[in-house]
């Protein structure tokens, strides 16, 4: 029994040791301590034959040359058998841009005191004039029917407009004229403008987003800037970036375009140079642009360069004038948004080394560039696309639904079309809380994952409420015209799950796989030494990374199984924490060192094997950029009015975050090959199953109520956008007719009451409303309004109808056109 005992007692220090992190040599020693202790105090109870196999860990733990001839050989040598090495372009991908606070989240145990330090982003008084004037103005300008169906184009005033007010040089710095705004303002002018018009934000996000501005900035000589850069921050110079084409579209790095470094002629004079072939294809501006950046595979078959071993470069970029002699720009593309979009081509095109953007010192470096300014890109452009949407149909589904009625009631009492109103609701809520994290984020670095998060789930969250959007808009949702507020936004939806990344491959491939080598501490380092020619040097760098690496999973292992014993009620959350978010940072608390351990396990066993495992690592994925999101929910609702609205919307988009988080764990154990490994772990994890419910039906009630009502939420959601209040205009009309709503329902909902107990007297509306003003239900000051508020709300729900004319331009607008 004294032995029982004592293995118990010893347990019970490890696990305690590791809780708290303390690596296995040091713990082994404190557990040696601590057993000859207990064994002076209490003889009787701790058995001496438990000494004997401690002894035996405790040597191997703390001998090095024992260790490394027991453990850390055999795992070494296991380990590099089926890690496969990683290419240059892989391994560039890696190292570009930083991580953030999705490192927390994925080592186990969140640094609630570095959250905490997260400040809100603000805008500077700069920043929000430019959004309060000139993009005002612009939206002003604006009309996405015309620009969609007529123009297919935007109208030369708006052109010349976005040159002016520099709406290209976002990005730029002040010094080469431009306006240098944050992330967080760009993401604001480029929502707000999108609020109004798509086709006008892909058009000004494009420059400030994956360009030759971003690339100039980073990487550029003095010599390139001072040429350039002001240029573009006047619009004088309209820049594109030529990477995908038939080939090479997700893939980019197997672009088949060449540099071949040789001489020639160039303003008259013989210089080293390089002869491009190059075919792109889907390239944003490329058919008004004046320069283009151009990536390629770069050759230097004859040694000019100064390295005659070195034949092969790799990627490299360069910026040329779109006039350049062999630069052809095709006609345009068109992918179902009038944005100018289309083909560049060259053969034989003769630029000199100069043009290498960063000049000769960056050939063979571009794909490292192009990672860290897609990353850059990938988490504000089309991030704010989504958010726009989400708050747009938020304001417009919301009100529709209140002004809608069938069978005498509003559609969006119907439980049916709460289920749809309320999943918007949370969506717009999540996409403002997820741009104001984001964005933070970049403001310090370029979080590579973070942003690749926020683009494959900005972008799957816009398609979601659309969908849903439409399903309640119904009839008024189809019909194409300029009444229609749902369609457009539709018709797009497409483009922002293809681009900077098609949706797809940043979830199976990039979110987890690159999270996994750049969030997990030890990891990318164990990988380097495996490739290590000295296998022997190789070997005493690896053994202290192993050993850490294996003190970090038992630690998470530990801690994953107290917190799912207690629900991890009783772990540490920040000190600023409230009644309502407490809860949910110990559920984050629980998930994130869930997913630690499965994914240091799934490593463990599948090794390099994982990377054509792409279901498993997609749901990895999943869970983590969910604890993401959830992370931004709570942030986001710190920092807004206190009221039952605003904690509604957060509870809601909390429990799905933390329920789809928890759904792909499962999804994950029910189809991981070693069943019985993936089994225990789920077991340890979820001991009482299920942790987290989907939302309630209360709370679908709750959201499809609230989303109709004029709340802190609408309001603030509602400010970040463009409110037209015209009454001919397609958002104009149902705002308009909304609010007029507000003012006269207390009076419409009598009248209506009593229209269906069949006290009014009148076919008409207007009759029934002077028969309940002469039998004083409502007052003789209600009859105007009530009738205004009639004639706008029929006129709200009406769709548009053309004549035949119309559809004759069409076609023959398309028969131009394929000529």
């Amino acid at each position: 029994m004294s032995l029982l005992v004592s293995v118990l007692i010893l347990l019970a220090l490890l696990a305690a040791l590791l809780y708290r992190e303390v690596s296995l040599r040091t713990g082994s020693i404190a557990m040696a301590v601590a057993w000859f202790a207990l064994g002076f105090v209490s003889p009787a109870i701790i058995h001496p034959l438990a000494v004997i196999p401690f002894l035996l860990v405790l040597a191997l733990l703390n001998i090095t040359p024992l260790r490394q001839l027991v453990i850390t050989k055999p795992v070494f040598a296991a380990l590099a058998k089926v890690m496969p090495p990683l290419s240059s372009t892989e391994q560039e991908a890696m190292e570009a841009g930083s991580t953030w606070w999705e490192k927390e989240l994925f080592c186990g145990k969140p640094d609630w005191k570095m959250f905490s330090d997260i400040q809100a982003p603000r805008l500077t008084d700069e920043e929000q004039a430019f959004i309060d004037n000139e993009v005002e103005e612009l939206c002003g300008m604006l009309d996405e029917w015309e620009i969609h169906h007529e123009l297919k184009d935007l109208p030369e005033p708006v052109w010349q407009y976005l040159r002016d007010k520099r709406f290209f040089s976002l990005i730029i710095p002040k010094e080469y004229g431009g306006l240098e705004f944050s992330p967080y303002a760009q993401s604001r002018v480029m929502s707000k403008i999108a609020t109004r018009s798509i086709t006008t934000a892909v058009t000004a996000m494009v420059p400030n987003s994956l360009g030759p501005g971003e690339l100039l900035m980073k990487y550029g000589t003095d010599e390139q800037k001072q040429r350039w850069l002001p240029g573009l921050a006047d619009g004088t110079e309209l820049p594109c970036f030529g990477l995908t084409g038939p080939e090479a579209g997700s893939d980019a790095g197997s672009i088949p375009d060449s540099g071949v470094v040789c001489k020639g002629q160039h303003e008259g004079q013989e210089v080293i140079g390089l002869r491009l072939n190059f075919s792109k294809r889907w390239i944003t501006l490329a058919p008004v642009a004046t320069v283009v950046g151009l990536a390629f595979k770069l050759y230097d078959p004859d040694g000019l360069l100064g390295d005659a071993d070195k034949n092969e470069y790799g990627i490299t970029c360069a910026l040329i004038p779109a006039d350049h002699p062999g630069v052809e720009i095709g006609r345009r593309h068109y992918p179902g948004s009038p944005f100018m979009n289309g083909p560049i081509m060259g053969k034989d095109v003769f630029i000199p080394l100069d043009w290498i953007i960063g000049g000769q010192d960056m050939a063979g470096k571009g794909w490292r560039m192009l990672i860290e300014c897609l990353g850059a890109g990938r988490g504000i452009s089309l991030p704010a696309l989504a958010t726009a949407s989400g708050e747009v149909g938020y304001r417009m589904v919301g009100a529709f639904a209140r002004i809608r009625r069938q069978f005498n009631i509003e559609v969006g009492k119907f439980e049916g079309v709460q289920e749809a109103t309320a999943e918007i609701a949370a969506l717009a809520y999540t996409l403002e809380s997820q741009r104001h994290l984001v964005t933070k984020g970049l403001e310090d670095g370029i979080p590579a994952v973070m942003t690749s998060m926020a683009k494959y789930h900005a972008t799957e969250m816009m398609r979601t409420l659309i969908n849903h959007g439409m399903d309640v808009g119904g009839g008024r949702a189809i019909q194409l015209g300029p009444r229609n507020f749902m369609a457009l936004p539709y018709q797009s939806i497409p483009i922002a799950i293809t681009v900077e990344g098609a949706n797809i491959l940043t979830r199976s491939l990039m979110i987890f796989g690159q999270g996994a080598m750049r969030c997990h501490p030890y990891l990318y380092d164990e990988v380097q030494t495996l490739t290590h020619e000295d296998k022997d040097k190789a070997l005493q760098q690896f053994d202290p990374l192993f050993m850490k690496h294996a003190g970090y999973t038992l630690s998470r292992g530990v801690r994953m199984a107290l917190l799912g014993l207690t629900g991890a009620r009783f772990s540490a959350v920040p000190d600023n924490a409230t009644d309502f978010n407490r809860r949910w940072y110990q559920q984050l608390n629980r998930f994130s060192a869930i997913l630690s351990v499965t994914a240091d396990v799934t490593l463990a066993i599948l090794g390099g094997d994982l990377k054509r495992r792409e279901l498993l690592s997609a749901r990895l994925g999943d869970c983590h950029s969910q604890l993401m999101l959830a992370s931004s929910i709570i942030k986001y609702h710190g920092t807004q009015p206190s009221d039952r609205a605003q904690d509604a919307h957060a509870e809601y988009a909390l429990t799905r975050a933390f329920y789809k988080a928890q759904e792909a764990l499962f999804e994950f154990y029910r189809n991981f090959p070693a069943r019985a490994v993936a089994r225990l772990i789920q077991v340890i994890a979820f001991p009482g199953g299920r942790a987290v419910q989907a939302p309630s039906d209360d709370l679908i009630r709750e959201l499809g109520d609230l989303i109709m009502e004029p709340t802190s939420v609408r309001e603030g959601l509602g400010s970040y956008t463009y409110i037209s209040l015209e009454r001919e205009d397609a958002m104009g009309r149902v705002e308009t007719t909304y609010r007029k709503l507000l003012e006269v329902d207390d009076a419409w909902q009598k009248v209506l009451r009593a229209a269906s107990k069949g006290q009014l007297a009148g076919e008409t509306f207007a009759d029934q409303v002077a028969s309940a003003a002469a039998q004083g239900i409502i007052g003789e000051a209600d009859i105007t309004p009530l009738r205004e508020y009639d004639e706008m709300r029929y006129d709200c729900l009406l769709t548009d109808a053309f004549e035949p004319e119309f559809f004759r331009r069409a076609a023959v607008g398309r028969d131009e056109e394929a000529a």
